[in-house]
């Protein structure tokens, strides 16, 4: 079934009742729309976009932060048969005329944070783009974009008839960069239609399950976790801001049942209560059951500190890609408590195997690169042959990420290919030296890159982000790693801001690039 037909099933099932709710506490606004009014809004998009001469197989760039109309007009986009294509809202303007113009939009719906970025490149995109729509205020609305409240008041709320097939092309996601230039990543029907039934498989969502949505809509997962309520018709929270209070607040007063978060936002959660800026008797939490985390490597001290403030929580850790319509290809299992460190076990219908360089499986127990094979796995990198022969194998993807298999079939996730550090002859896994550091009491965060030694070829450095109010000595942290077998020490320590994208992951280039130029005055 088409996810355009399963919203059109809700609104038939439950269409009084509440599908979205939009809180943003820095201007003290909530907003809701029902399910027949989210399914009125879609049709309204598809129907002006149509109009507007967008048609099958069109490409439709969609740059808008979190907010209560993002769905709708997602789903719109869909309705068309164009596919969607949602893009970074941090992307500067060269990045994301980049990303148009590799997807070779005919239309742009954009909001007012991106105002000025166009502005900056719009004499490029005017050379593909032929419509822009504009979903804000109307007093700050650009001159050449038609206003989205206006198309939508102009229109019917009937579904347009178009003959969409489940195989069918629906999306391109641009993956996030973090290795490199962003590739379109080409996702078809069945992919999304996938994804909402193995989310729900793996948290069991109900129809009575409400969804706290935090990280960006832009990214595969976000709304691929959100697909799990969608499925079902449960409804949604969308929350505008990452403050610890103002993500307490919100699952309280929304009675909120499963929320999915980021190291960072856990992190940051467990320090305000321990520091008692959060009092957990303020707060009505007993209907949470669900807190799971994914997009990067979960270090087992914040789970076991999780536990120890939450007993009652289930917890799952979730892996996926991009290129595998997001999150689920591996995943622990709420069952699997014992295995906390694990990214898990494949996933319902998904394969996996560890192969060494020349694809040939290692030994169990031994460190290789990750395959995996599903239901999932997109179609291609878009007009990209060259980087899709690298990565697709007879339907296999390769992940680029490194990883092991215990005895008892559990996966482990031990870095990325590309992070690796190689320090006079030995492979240095920084997740390894990242999840013992974050143990550390007076560590927040933590990032462990590799830079150019002339004696050793790398070496392995430590960026440490101390907590707040916390004094932190590189004496503290050389004692700390002395459990450490001596070559995974770190050879350096620097005291600094551990940088993140959107969906959690550590920006490691960016890292390289900024200590790049100190790194030959160290003493190794």
């Amino acid at each position: 079934m088409l996810i355009t037909e399963i919203l059109a099933r809700n609104a038939r099932m439950y269409g009084s009742e509440t599908a979205l709710v939009e809180r943003d506490p820095a201007k003290n606004r909530r907003k809701e729309i029902t399910w027949k009014e989210f399914d009125d809004q879609a049709n309204k998009v598809a129907r002006a976009l149509m109009a507007r001469g967008i048609k099958k197989g069109d490409r439709v760039v969609h740059l808008m932060t979190n907010c209560i109309e993002w769905l709708p007009i997602y789903f719109g986009i869909l309705r068309t048969g164009a596919w969607a294509v949602p893009l970074n809202f941090r992307f500067v303007g060269k990045t994301i005329k980049l990303c148009a113009e590799t997807a070779g939009a005919k239309a742009f719906i954009f909001s007012e944070e991106f105002i000025e970025r166009i502005n900056s490149i719009k004499e490029d995109l005017d050379k593909f783009v032929d419509i822009y729509i504009f979903a804000g205020p109307e007093k700050i609305r650009p001159d050449y974009a038609e206003s989205h409240q206006k198309i939508l008041a102009s229109q019917p709320p009937v579904a347009p008839q178009v003959d969409i097939s489940i195989t069918d092309e629906a999306a391109l996601y641009f993956t996030s960069g973090t290795t490199g230039t962003p590739k379109a990543t080409l996702l078809t029907h069945r992919n999304l239609e996938f994804s909402c039934f193995l989310e729900n498989l793996h948290h069991r969502q109900t129809h009575e399950d409400n969804f706290l949505c935090i990280p960006p809509l832009y990214h595969t997962g976000a709304k691929m976790h959100w697909f799990g309520n969608f499925v079902v018709g449960a409804r949604s929270v969308i929350l505008k801001g990452i403050e610890p209070k103002w993500i307490m607040k919100a699952i309280s007063e929304e009675k909120v049942t499963v929320v999915w978060l980021l190291v960072p936002w856990a992190l940051d959660i467990l320090f305000t209560i321990q520091s008692g800026e959060i009092k957990l008797k303020d707060y009505s939490l007993d209907q949470w059951r669900l807190m799971h985390i994914g997009a990067q490597p979960v270090p087992p001290s914040l789970i076991k500190e999780w536990k120890r403030v939450f007993p009652h929580h289930q917890y799952d850790t979730n892996y996926g890609l991009t290129e595998c319509t997001g999150p689920g290809c591996v995943h622990l299992g709420m069952e699997n408590m014992h295995k906390v460190g694990a990214i898990g076990l494949p996933g319902f219908d998904w394969e996996i195997k560890i192969v060494d360089d020349q694809l040939n499986p290692v030994a169990q127990g031994r460190p290789g690169e990750l395959m995996v094979r599903g239901p999932g796995v997109m179609k291609e990198y878009y007009n990209n042959p060259e980087a899709t022969k690298e990565v697709l194998v007879d339907g296999w993807l390769l992940t680029g990420d490194v990883a092991r298999q215990d005895e008892d079939g559990f996966i482990w996730l031990v870095d990325r290919k590309k992070d690796v550090v190689i320090t006079g002859g030995e492979n240095i896994y920084p997740v390894e030296i990242e999840d013992f550091l974050q143990a550390h009491p007076k560590i927040h965060d933590v990032a462990v890159i590799g830079l150019p030694s002339l004696r050793l070829g790398e070496i392995a450095t430590a960026v440490v982000q101390a907590k707040s109010g916390q004094e932190l000595t590189k004496e503290e942290i050389d004692d700390f790693c002395r459990a450490l077998p001596r070559f995974k020490r770190p050879r350096r320590i620097i005291f600094g801001n551990v940088p993140r994208n959107p969906t959690g992951k550590i920006e490691k280039p960016k890292l390289r690039k900024q200590y790049a130029g100190v790194s030959e005055s160290f003493k190794v």
